[in-house]
C-alpha cells in the first residue's frame, strides 16, 4: 500500500497527476463535492448560529467509503481540490467526512497540472484555510435561506413550482429591464450621404459628418453637388498604435469564445475544464490578469522563436477586477511551445484561442498610418470626411485580433481600408452620391456573454458562479435563448448619377436576433413581484455588496455568522409580511373590448403559462357565465401583444381548405395544434404555427401520416378491426382494442399470427400479474 493517499476533484485529473508521482503515492478522485445541505427545511439552524446538516447523497456513498480505507492506510494524506473557494470548502468537507486528522493531512493547490508544479505543491503544503471556506459557507447558506424562504412566497402569489436565488434573480432583473428599453425605444429615421469618388482601384468613399431627418434637405443637398467642384481641402496623416488584450479571465474566456466560436457559457467552461484536467492550460476559474515570470519567458521565447525579436514586447497587465483573489494567474496555456493539442474539435478550437490571446498578449503593438482627407464642395459649406488606414507592422495582430459585442448592422458605407494618393487642392470627380435612410437602433439585447460581462461590471458574481447562474435562469423558465426573424421595413434611397437624382424604396430584414436572451412572461411577472416586495434581493448595489462581504471573509476581515445574521432578520420580517399583505401577481393588462362581444380582452399569465381573457369570470349573479381562453403564440408577450393580435387568438378552429372532398380543420387541443380530416388527426410540428398553416402544408402532413401509419402496420383482421399487429418504437406488437400486448419472443415473424392467436395472447396478458410501477408519497 502507497504511503501516501493524494485526493483531487476529477478522474481525469487523477489520471493526469499520477503519471508525474511514484508508487509512494495513490491518486483518487472525490468526483467533486461528497457531501451537501440536507433537503429538508432544517438544513441551516438559524437559532444556532446557522448551523449547518450536512448528509453524503446515496451517488457518493461508495466513494466516501472506498476513501475513508485508503486514509486510514496511508501515512499522509494530501487534499488537492481546486484553488478557489469551491475547492477549498472540498477539501474541508473531505477532512471532516473522512475523519482526518490535522498531523497527518495537507492541503495542496496549483493552477496548472505540470510535474514542476505538483511537484512545487507537495514542497510547500499548507493547511486548510478555514476564512476561505467561511467564505463559502456564507454563499451557501446564504443562497439557500433566499431559495427556501423566497420559493414558497412565489408559489403562493404568483404561480406553483417556481424558485428564486439571489444571483439569478438580479439576472434576470437585468434581461427584464432591458427588453423594455427595447419595448419603449422610437425609432428615428435620418438620411446618411455618401460619396464615391473615381473609378477602379483609385475610386475611394467620402461620407458627410452630418444627417439630414427631412428627406427635402437630403434631397436639396444632392441637387446643390449636381455641376459642383470637389477639391481635397487638407490632408492629415498621423501614426496609431493598437495594443493587444489581456490574457484571459473566466469571464473575458466567456466572452470571446461566445463570439469567435458560438459556444455557450456553460459548454466554454465544460471544454476548459477538460483542457485544465488533461494538463493543457491552466485553472480555468480566475479574475486575474497575471501571468507568472515563469510564463513570461516562456512566452517570450516562443514570440521570439517563431516570429523574431521585432514582435515581443514584455507586459505585465493590472487585474481591474475587485476582490480578484481567487486564483494567481490568467487562463493561458501550460506549454506555449504547444500551438494546438490532441483532442476534439471543440477542444482545440479552445486551446487556440486561450494560446493566441495568451501569447497576443506579450506581442508589439500593431502600427498604422492613418489618413483623414477633407474635402469641400463649391456649392455648399459642408465638407466630406475620407478615412483611409494603412498597416505599417502587424505586431500582435499577426496572432490575434479580439472581437467585440457591437453588432451594428448598418452598411459602414463611408470606411476605406486606405485611400488612394492624395494632394491637397486636388480637384475630384463624383462617380456617385448616395443619401440613405438609416434608423436609430435600440439597445441591443444581452446575449450569455454580454450578461456575464455585465454580471462583471456590476461586481456581482465570481468566476465560479457565471456559468451556473446563466443556465439556472434558463432551466427556470425565466429567460429564453432563441433566435427571432426580423421583419420587413422600407428605407429610401436617393442617388446622384449622372446629374441626375433617382428615389426609389428598398427593403430591409431589421430585428432578427440570435442567441439573444429573451424574458418569458411568467420571468417579467416574477422579477415585478420581487421588485416591489424584495427590492433588497434583486437591488444590484446590494447583490455587489454581499460579494465584497464574502472577499472579506475569505480574507478573515469579517465573521461570516454576523453577516448572515445581520442581513437574514429583516429579510425574514419582509418574507412573513409579503405573505400576509402581498396580493396575487398575474402580470394582468387590459387590451380593450371585443368589438362584437362588447366584453373586455385582457391578458395575464395562468397556472399554465400566458393567456388572454375575453369577458369577466363568472360572477354571484351570472354563475354559468364561463369567458373564453386562449393560449399566447410563441414570440408574443403579455406586455406587448395588441387587441388586434389578441383577437387573432380566438379565430381557431378553422377551415383552411378541402382535400379529397373532405374539409381540413387546423384547432388547438389538449396535446397541442392538430389538422382533423376525415376523422383522422394529424399533430402539427412545432415550427408550423397553427395561425398560419396553409392548405398545401395540411395535405403534406396528411399525407406522411398515412404513409408512416401504413409502414407501422403489419396486419389487420377481418374479425375485428380493432385488433391490429403494429410496428412499435420497440418492435412488432399486438393492438387489441385499448390493450397493448407483447409479442411472445418464440413467434418470430408477426405476420402469421392468427386472430385466434392474438385474442389468446391479450387475455393471457390481461390476466398477468403487473410489475409495480412508482408509487408516490401522498400530498401532503
Amino acid at each position: 500500500m502507497a504511503k501516501n493517499l493524494l485526493i483531487v476533484e476529477s478522474p481525469a485529473k487523477a489520471k493526469t497527476i499520477e503519471g508525474y508521482l511514484g508508487k509512494d503515492f495513490t491518486v483518487k478522485s472525490s468526483y467533486g463535492h461528497i457531501r451537501d445541505l440536507v433537503k429538508s427545511e432544517d438544513a441551516i439552524d438559524i437559532a444556532n448560529n446557522f448551523e449547518q446538516k450536512y448528509e453524503v447523497p446515496a451517488d457518493k456513498k461508495q466513494i466516501v467509503s472506498e476513501l475513508k480505507k485508503l486514509a486510514k492506510e496511508a501515512d499522509m494524506v494530501w487534499l488537492a481540490s481546486d484553488e478557489d473557494r469551491e475547492g477549498e470548502a472540498i477539501s474541508w468537507h473531505l477532512f471532516d467526512t473522512l475523519n482526518l486528522k490535522d498531523a497527518t493531512t495537507k492541503r495542496i493547490v496549483f493552477h496548472e497540472i505540470t510535474k514542476p508544479a505538483i511537484m512545487a505543491a507537495i514542497d510547500n503544503p499548507r493547511k486548510i484555510d478555514y476564512n476561505l471556506v467561511n467564505a463559502q459557507q456564507a454563499r451557501r447558506v446564504l443562497d439557500r435561506l433566499v431559495g427556501f424562504e423566497l420559493s414558497p412566497v412565489l408559489w403562493k402569489k404568483v404561480k406553483p413550482s417556481l424558485s428564486a436565488g439571489r444571483v439569478q434573480s438580479v439576472a434576470v432583473r437585468i434581461i427584464v429591464e432591458r427588453e423594455r428599453e427595447i419595448n419603449k425605444f422610437q425609432s428615428e429615421a435620418a438620411f446618411k450621404i455618401v460619396a464615391i469618388f473615381g473609378k477602379g482601384k483609385q475610386a475611394f468613399k467620402a461620407e458627410l459628418p452630418e444627417r439630414y431627418s427631412r428627406q427635402e434637405d437630403a434631397e436639396q443637398f444632392l441637387t446643390d453637388c449636381i455641376g459642383a467642384d470637389f477639391n481635397v481641402r487638407s490632408l492629415e496623416t498621423k501614426p496609431a498604435k493598437r495594443s493587444p488584450a489581456a490574457p484571459f479571465t473566466t469571464s473575458t474566456l466567456q466572452q470571446e469564445a461566445s463570439r469567435k466560436l458560438g459556444y455557450s457559457v456553460s459548454r466554454t467552461m465544460q471544454i476548459a475544464q477538460k483542457l485544465y484536467e488533461a494538463g493543457h492550460i491552466t485553472y480555468m476559474r480566475t479574475d486575474s490578469v497575471n501571468l507568472s515570470e515563469t510564463a513570461l519567458a516562456a512566452a517570450s521565447q516562443e514570440i521570439i522563436s517563431a516570429y523574431g525579436d521585432k514582435y515581443h514586447q514584455h507586459r505585465k497587465y493590472k487585474t481591474k477586477s475587485a476582490g480578484a483573489q481567487e486564483a494567481h494567474e490568467a487562463i493561458r496555456p501550460t506549454y506555449f511551445s504547444n500551438h494546438t493539442i490532441e483532442g476534439d474539435g471543440s477542444e482545440k478550437r479552445l486551446y487556440e484561442l486561450i494560446w493566441k490571446r495568451a501569447i497576443a498578449s506579450q506581442m508589439s503593438e500593431a502600427q498604422f498610418e492613418k489618413t483623414t482627407a477633407k474635402i469641400s464642395i463649391s456649392t455648399r459649406k459642408e465638407e466630406l470626411t475620407a478615412n483611409g488606414e494603412v498597416m505599417k507592422f502587424d505586431g500582435f495582430l499577426k496572432v490575434y485580433l479580439e472581437s467585440d459585442d457591437d453588432e451594428d448592422d448598418t452598411q459602414q458605407d463611408g470606411e476605406n481600408t486606405m485611400l488612394p494618393p492624395l494632394t491637397t487642392g486636388q480637384r475630384l470627380d463624383l462617380e456617385e452620391m448616395a443619401a440613405t435612410e438609416r434608423f436609430s437602433r435600440p439597445p441591443a439585447r444581452y446575449t450569455e456573454a454580454s450578461l456575464v460581462k455585465k454580471l462583471e461590471e456590476l461586481g456581482i458574481g465570481r468566476p465560479s458562479t457565471y456559468a451556473p447562474t446563466i443556465s439556472t435562469i434558463q432551466n427556470r423558465g425565466y429567460v429564453v435563448k432563441e433566435e427571432r426573424e426580423g421583419k420587413q421595413r422600407k428605407f429610401r434611397v436617393l442617388t446622384l448619377k449622372d446629374k441626375n437624382i433617382v428615389k426609389e424604396e428598398r427593403l430591409e430584414n431589421t430585428g432578427a436576433e440570435r442567441g439573444k436572451l429573451f424574458p418569458t412572461d411568467i420571468g417579467a411577472v416574477v422579477n415585478d413581484f420581487l421588485v416591489q416586495h424584495f427590492k433588497g434581493i434583486v437591488d444590484f448595489n446590494f447583490t455587489a455588496k454581499v460579494e465584497k462581504q464574502f472577499d472579506e471573509i475569505a480574507a478573515g476581515l469579517e465573521e461570516w455568522t454576523t453577516m448572515i445574521g445581520n442581513f437574514y432578520k429583516p429579510f425574514h420580517a419582509d418574507v412573513q409580511s409579503t405573505i400576509e399583505t402581498a396580493d396575487k401577481a398575474t402580470g394582468i393588462r387590459d387590451l380593450g373590448v371585443h368589438p362584437e362581444k362588447g366584453e373586455k380582452v385582457s391578458v395575464r399569465i395562468g397556472r399554465y403559462g400566458p393567456f388572454v381573457q375575453v369577458g369577466e369570470n363568472a360572477s354571484d349573479d351570472n354563475k354559468d357565465y364561463k369567458p373564453l381562453y386562449a393560449s399566447l403564440r410563441s414570440g408574443q408577450s403579455i406586455e406587448t401583444i395588441t387587441l388586434d393580435e389578441a383577437l387573432e387568438l380566438f379565430k381557431l378552429p378553422k377551415v383552411i381548405g378541402e382535400y379529397e372532398g373532405k374539409p381540413m380543420k387546423v384547432a388547438i387541443g389538449r396535446f397541442g395544434p392538430y389538422i382533423s380530416h376525415n376523422s383522422a388527426f394529424v399533430s402539427l410540428p412545432k415550427e408550423i404555427d397553427p395561425h398560419d398553416v396553409t392548405e398545401e402544408q395540411a395535405i403534406t402532413l396528411i399525407e406522411e401520416k398515412r404513409k408512416k401509419d401504413a409502414e407501422k402496420l403489419i396486419k389487420a383482421f377481418d374479425e375485428d378491426p380493432t385488433v391490429k399487429v403494429l410496428n412499435g418504437r420497440w418492435g412488432p406488437y399486438i393492438e387489441f382494442g385499448k390493450q397493448n400486448v407483447k409479442i411472445p419472443k418464440d413467434i418470430t415473424d408477426p405476420l402469421t399470427l392468427t386472430f385466434e392467436q392474438c385474442k389468446a395472447l391479450a387475455a393471457a396478458d390481461a390476466k398477468a400479474p403487473k410489475k409495480g410501477g412508482k408509487k408516490f408519497a401522498k400530498k401532503k
